[in-house]
């Protein structure tokens, strides 16, 4: 292991046990916290460590809120303890709350797309498991026809040479996680940072996507 890998891995344990800290003061969380309102609408995506996925969606014109959760899984009120080990078949994911009028659904497909690796599954950059598989939750037929749609035309596209394993699932129960873990990347902005380049997360996407 060279110096720059101990670095980072040192780094990722620290942001881990953090949270693990947390974990033993979290309240119960509640399922379908956000409302939606007369007009809005709701997507629901995983791409590995919903820490990572808010930041994308939340600077959107038109994205009226991110909360990160759990969802795919059968039991009820998950932990992020029981998640994060793999025992409840849950995604870590992040539930959009969107005005239609001023961002479509697919507009916010090519976001997920762009920041997640589609080739790899059950596993997101440095963290590994079902629970960090990426997959569209969509709710009704329409959103599935889109994300089916866009998973095709990247297949088609001829950009990779591996298939793309983005599972396209019905949206299901979905717990909205600890309170800590809302809007991390801004409560813990240096944490963050750190785990983000850690996890080798950018550099990847760069890889896949092209940088910027």
């Amino acid at each position: 292991m060279t110096k720059t890998q101990r670095l980072s891995t040192l780094l990722i344990a620290a942001v881990f046990l953090g949270g693990v800290v947390a974990v033993t003061t979290a309240t119960e969380q509640t399922s379908e916290t956000v409302q939606v309102g007369a007009g809005l609408a709701k997507a629901t995506f995983a791409g590995g460590c919903f820490w990572c996925m808010e930041p994308p969606f939340d600077k959107l014109d038109g994205v009226i809120s991110t909360t990160s959760g759990y969802t795919g899984g059968a039991r009820r009120n998950p932990t992020y303890q029981e998640v994060s080990a793999g025992r409840t078949r849950h995604a870590e994911a992040v539930e959009i709350v969107y005005d239609p009028s001023k961002i479509s659904y697919a507009q916010l497909l090519d976001v997920f797309w762009m920041n997640v690796d589609p080739l790899t599954r059950d596993r997101q950059f440095c963290d590994g498991g079902a629970q960090y598989r990426t997959a569209i939750f969509f709710h009704g037929d329409e959103q599935a026809r889109l994300a089916r749609d866009t998973k095709q035309r990247i297949e088609d596209s001829g950009r990779f040479d591996q298939p793309v394993v983005t599972q396209i699932v019905e949206a299901g129960e979905f717990w909205a996680a600890e309170d800590y873990h809302q809007d991390y990347y801004m409560k813990n902005p240096i944490r963050y940072k750190f785990y983000r380049y850690g996890c080798g997360r950018d550099k990847r996407l760069d890889e896949l996507w092209g940088e910027g």
